[in-house]
Order: structure tokens, then sequence, then C-alpha cells
């Protein structure tokens, strides 16, 4: 496991709660931010797939990153997504990240249009390093083709590695491909790699990875810590076993409105299970289901007690 990482261990992909109204509840996703770094998780990165953060428009990205940092999470623990089609887009959310502090962004590659060349994908993220023009720029690859299409080669991320050393940094790698991720811890031993998920999360640290950052930390974030900082015990093997288990229990039905029933049920808070369109919330029926086949299956329940 690498020792000197910028960002390391269990990172949460944060949830994020909606009104009455449809807008962003702000009290709800700090409330959830604080609870989820009580939980275990040693940072947060707000608004990528899990945070619906492609439904979300710029100001409310931008207003609630400011409302956590007020909310008193350190900003160099947060590590928001700030990737967009657009090249203008990402400058603005990028520069409001550096500008508030964060300790790095996490970036999706422009993925609107399918197949761009190597050339095009350099020329974004050289681009947009220029317009931020910020040493405090720190940026982490967001590898997704499964939802984006367009993704990160092991030469790009070679290029991009070289010509911004202390900028890019690392990379968040939700191919599911765990051959993927190995070639990319042994090609850039000095890169900041996190799998995307927990059921990569003990080969990852037997490789070098620095943690993992997956959409499940919203609700066992304990339990991969718990690998995370015993993986080299002998019992670690056992422990990964039970979080990959529930891992696969939860990605079985719809991911985000899963995780955000299982909310709103042990929170006693039904304004959790809110999300936008496209996505839609699951029915009563599938709701409880999620609920009873973890507890009965895994033995699974979430305590908020401790919430700040």
């Amino acid at each position: 496991m690498r020792k000197n990482a910028r960002f390391a261990g269990v990172i949460a992909p944060v949830l994020t709660p909606f009104g009455e109204d449809g807008s962003p509840d702000a009290e709800r996703f700090v409330q959830h931010c604080r609870w989820l770094m009580q939980d275990g998780c040693t940072a947060l990165a707000p608004f990528g797939t899990t945070s619906e953060g492609n439904s979300l428009g710029l100001d409310e990205r931008m207003e609630l990153l400011e409302a956590v940092v007020d909310g008193g999470i350190p900003a160099d623990k947060l590590m928001p997504g700030t990737g967009a089609c657009a090249l203008a887009d990402a400058v603005v959310l990028t520069r409001h990240a550096v500008e508030l502090g964060c300790g790095g962004v996490l970036m999706l590659p422009p993925f609107y249009y399918k197949a761009p060349s190597e050339e095009g994908l350099w020329r974004f993220f050289a681009g947009l390093i220029d317009a931020v023009a910020d040493d405090r720029l720190k940026i982490y690859l967001y590898h997704i083709p499964p939802v984006a299409q367009v993704g990160f080669s092991l030469r790009l991320i070679g290029r991009l590695i070289t010509a911004f050393p202390r900028t890019v940094v690392g990379l968040k790698d939700s191919s599911g491909d765990w051959a993927n991720t190995a070639a990319v811890l042994a090609a850039h031993p000095e890169f900041d790699v996190f799998p995307g998920s927990e059921v990569f999360l003990l080969d990852g640290l037997r490789h070098g990875a620095a943690g993992c950052i997956s959409a499940t930390c919203n609700v066992s974030a304990a339990a991969i810590r718990r690998v995370h900082d015993t993986w080299q015990a002998k019992d670690a093997d056992a422990r990964q076993a039970a979080i990959t288990a529930l891992r696969k229990a939860i990605q079985a039905f719809p991911m985000i409105p899963a995780l955000k029933a299982l909310i709103a049920h042990y929170r006693g808070d039904p304004a959790w299970a809110r999300v936008r369109p496209p996505f839609v919330e699951l029915g009563a029926a599938e709701a409880e289901k999620v609920v009873r086949t973890l507890a009965d299956t895994h033995g699974f329940r979430l305590e908020f007690a401790r919430t700040a």
C-alpha cells in the first residue's frame, strides 16, 4: 500500500439528498458527510456518479461544496467531481474547488462525443490545467467506461503524468476490470490509484493501490475501513469476502435508489429516497426487499446515533 498518497483509504462518493421541490438539500447533505467521516471514511468525493453529479447544475455543485466546507468538513478531505463535457464548465468547477482548498478534484473525460482521439482528450486536460493555472490543483482521473463510454488509455495516462507530474496525480478506476487496474498500478507505481469498488480493495492494496472510492461506502464504510486498515492481517481475506458479498447484494438492485432507500429506512426519513430524473425511486415493495435481503442475509443495519 502507498505510504505517501495525497489521498488514501476509504473514500465515499457522497449521495445527494433532494428536497420536496427537487432541489439539493444542503442540510441533509452536510449531515450525511459528517456521518460518513465518523463512520470510517478518510475523505469524501462528492459529485461523482453516485452523487448524481451530472444531474446537478454548476451552481448547485458549487453551493453544496461550500456548504460542506462551511459545515466543518476540512476542504483538504474533499475530492469533488469537476468533470464536464464543456471545457469552460470544467474550468469553472475546478477553479472553484481549488480556491476552496480542496485536496484534489475527480475528473471525468469529456464524454458526450464518443471515441475521441487521444490528442483530443490530451488537449482538453492540458487546456484545463493551463486555464486554472494554480499549482495547488491535483487531478484524479475518473475512468468509468461502462457509463461514460470514454476512458483513459495507459498511453494517455502516461502522457498526462509526464507532462503534469505535480498535477495529474491519481485515478479512480471504475472499469470493473481488475486487469486494467493492475496494469495502471504496474505501469505507474507512484500514481494514486483507487479501485471504484471495494470488491478490488484487498487486491489493490497488495499491488500498491491507495485505497478505494466506492458507492457502497455510503452505507458500509466501517467494514470497508477495517479491511483497509488490517489488509496485512491473517483474516484479511475473510474480511474482504464479507464486504464483497455485501457489495454484490446491494448492486443486484438499482444502486443509487437502493442506497438511498437504505438510508431513508434506517434514518426514518422518507425524503432520503428522492432521486433526480432520469432515476426513479424504488417502489415500496422493492425498497423493503433491499432492507430485508441485506438484514437477513448479511446481518446489515445502519446506526445513525453518532451523527453530528
